[in-house]
């Protein structure tokens, strides 16, 4: 049985990761890399990066794809683009860059530690108004763990 973990382990070697100081440098000096968030909704409203589109990981394939009602143009017309998935951690971006390339994407990378990585370098962070997150409801936010039933039971 596959587990999360182990699911992300196996795609790692075979995706391309970028790291959060190398991201900031490419958007400083380029405005031809597009920055796709998976995050769910609510998650991009509390914190992005600027500029950065929201399509959440479960719409992604048919976001990628001409003629469904997520299709998102900037996104389809990306294949051959540099492409950078963002998610919280690092590890939902790393899955959807392995399924972006089975879908022909040429030039994805998944933002290494994801959006955290990028706080803790001490990036700007943005909200739902694109107004810049205060550092401590960042901190908040990355902070949270998983509840007490949501740990495996003792055995």
């Amino acid at each position: 049985m596959k587990t999360f973990k182990s699911l992300i382990e196996d795609v790692l070697p075979n995706i391309n990761e970028v790291f959060p100081w190398d991201l900031d440098e490419k958007i400083n000096n380029s405005d031809d890399v597009l920055l796709i968030d998976i995050t769910e909704p609510g998650e991009y409203a509390t914190v992005h990066i600027k500029d950065s589109i929201n399509v959440p990981r479960g719409v992604l394939e048919a976001s990628c794809d001409w003629g469904y009602e997520d299709t998102v143009p900037a996104l389809v017309e990306a294949r051959d683009k540099e492409v950078i998935v963002i998610c919280r951690s690092g590890n939902r971006s790393a899955l959807a860059v392995f399924t972006m390339q089975l879908m022909g994407y040429t030039n994805v990378h998944s933002l290494k530690t994801g959006l955290r990585g990028w706080f803790d370098y001490e990036l700007a962070l943005y909200n739902e108004f694109e107004q810049e997150v205060d550092e401590d409801d960042a901190d908040a936010y990355f902070s949270k763990g998983p509840a007490a039933e949501q740990m495996e039971p003792d055995s």
